[in-house]
């Protein structure tokens, strides 16, 4: 194995979240609670729900939280890793241009369950799960055509189940090998078309991680190379394998992740956030008051241009769209993405008026900044614009406690009651700070996952 293989595997296998400075076991416990919610929320929806119920047949150890149903560890893996990205309210990293947790914690959460493993395997595992999947997401380029979903992330469920089960360093190295075949040739398109197979992405992730180490305890073994090979030469041309280590133990990628509070793809955020800066402004003037909306942003913002998305999926993928529902609901969270959205006809008359460009000055200010200028041209010949760099969420511009909390609520109130959802938040938050009745707090909060869904959850 190479050096920095070498180095990502020892590092993965001894990861401790009770030896890590407090602000990165302060972060961990916001990234659980964030992802958590995202899956709850999206257990709501009608897809997630049928899948569940033919993938997820027979009982087993492991939850699915908003369903409140216990089955296999391999199938609460798939589900609520799908699960977890169909709002697109999961949280990311600018480096890595993916979703580290959602593809780690459903894979460790149910191995943990499974294997009555407890409260320190299942942070140690997210933890490490976390940083090496994103850490190859940052030093590899991913082929522009493929959709960073179900890649990096499989290495990031397997690094993460074989640090929760406290495999050594060339065991460690061993499951990541296995792993790196197991990724998936993911499409872009899928998203751009609103092709709903995108939301398995990371199910798949979690799941073939989850595999990979099962694989590797049945005498099955890699190839000897498997990061350099599968991310340098066949889903990207070129891995950093200096990036790849740097900082390793000082340099958290956990730190440098990004929240989300609009209801869509990070690549419309910036469009948003100039909006909200109008807003905040100048002020948004009447939509029957628009000639016409310009948006000039980065490469891959400019390329979501359907201004009339197919279904809800597509609709999170539409920077013409996300401008338009923004402007005709006055928000952008989850109820401006709905299919009553969708089928909005004013929403769909103003996406109509939207055109987007790429800025290749923009380009270069990638991936510290998410650039976006937004320009609204009014019948009366007025102009009202704003531009933004950083985009809210980032660590350079961090939404705060009370505001994550907030999308906390919204999301796991859309199956639970508020006093459930508060009780989970305020475990959840307190996770890392493991004190001598950690498996007594690991069972409730467990139990606190499984709760069932009211009769009628609200939808939005």
């Amino acid at each position: 194995m190479s050096h920095a293989t070498q180095d990502l595997s020892q590092f993965a296998a001894h990861v401790d979240v009770a030896q890590a400075p407090i602000d990165i076991q302060h972060q961990l416990n916001r990234v659980i609670a964030d992802t958590l919610a995202a899956v709850v929320g999206g257990s709501v929806e009608p897809e997630l729900r049928a899948m569940a119920q033919r993938l997820a047949h027979s009982s087993g150890p492991a939850v699915l939280p908003g369903l409140g149903r216990h089955v296999a560890a391999d199938a609460a893996a798939m589900v609520n890793g799908s699960g977890g990205t169909f709002l697109e309210m999961d949280e990311g990293n600018r480096f890595s241009r993916g979703h580290p947790a959602v593809h780690v914690l459903p894979a460790v959460l149910a191995l943990c369950q499974e294997r009555q493993l407890g409260l320190r395997a299942f942070l140690n595992g997210v933890l490490a799960g976390y940083e090496v999947g994103s850490r190859i997401g940052a030093a590899a380029q991913l082929r522009a055509s493929m959709h960073p979903h179900g890649t990096w992330g499989t290495v990031g469920a397997a690094a993460g189940c074989a640090r929760a089960l406290g495999l050594d360093s060339p065991a460690m190295h061993e499951v990541i090998n296995i792993s790196t075949s197991l990724t998936t040739a993911s499409s872009k398109k899928t998203m751009l078309e609103g092709g709903l197979v995108r939301n398995v992405y990371a199910g798949l992730s979690n799941r073939n991680g989850l595999l990979a180490v099962q694989l590797f305890e049945s005498g099955f073994g890699g190839e000897r190379h498997g990061i350099e090979s599968i991310f340098g030469e066949v889903v990207s041309e070129h891995i950093d394998l200096v990036a790849l280590v740097r900082g390793l133990g000082s340099e958290w990628h956990i730190a440098q992740n990004y929240f989300k509070l609009h209801a869509c793809c990070r690549y419309n955020h910036g469009t948003l956030d100039a909006v909200d800066a109008i807003a905040a402004g100048p002020g948004l003037p009447d939509v029957d008051q628009i000639e016409r909306i310009e948006v000039a942003t980065y490469n891959i913002a400019s390329e979501l241009i359907d201004p009339a998305p197919r279904n809800t999926l597509a609709a999170k993928f539409s920077v013409p769209f996300a401008v338009a529902t923004r402007l005709v609901h006055g928000h952008s969270r989850l109820p401006s993405f709905t299919w009553e959205a969708v089928r909005n006809p004013a929403v769909l008359a103003l996406a109509q008026k939207v055109v987007v460009r790429e800025d290749k000055a923009m380009n270069a200010r990638l991936p510290h900044e998410r650039p976006a200028h937004v320009r609204i041209r009014l019948n009366d010949g007025s102009v009202r614009e704003a531009a933004v760099g950083v985009n809210r969420g980032d660590d350079a511009s961090p939404y705060t406690d009370a505001e994550l909390h907030g999308k906390f609520m919204s999301l796991c109130t859309r199956v639970w009651s508020p006093e459930q959802a508060q009780s989970l938040y305020q475990a959840t938050v307190a996770l890392s700070a493991q004190g001598p009745d950690q498996d007594r707090d690991w069972s409730a909060w467990c139990q606190m996952l499984a709760q069932a869904p009211l009769d009628a959850p609200v939808t939005a």
